[in-house]
């Protein structure tokens, strides 16, 4: 699943700069997680970083509207990654 944040962001700034796919954005009013960008952090690390600095508990979660499977998001890591290499 891509993950999805929610109305509970308070706009710190911590998520955006640490995501390694460049998949968090400004929204219109809180920040957003591009669903076609969002491995969370396969590939990168164990655990999504967004989720890791979010200094709001429960505020980065899985996006029901996007689910994947590990294997779809390893792909999708790679094709992000080393598409120049497939």
């Amino acid at each position: 699943m891509a993950l999805l944040i929610t109305k509970r962001c308070i706009n710190c700034d911590m998520c955006e700069p640490e995501c390694p796919n460049q998949a968090i954005t400004m929204g219109a009013e809180i920040y957003e997680i591009d669903s076609e960008r969002c491995t969370e952090c396969v590939g990168h690390y164990e655990k999504p970083t967004c989720q890791s600095v979010c200094p709001i508990t429960n505020t980065i979660i899985l996006n029901p509207d996007h689910q994947e499977t590990e294997e779809q998001l390893w792909d999708k890591f790679v094709l992000l990654h080393h598409a120049d290499k497939i």
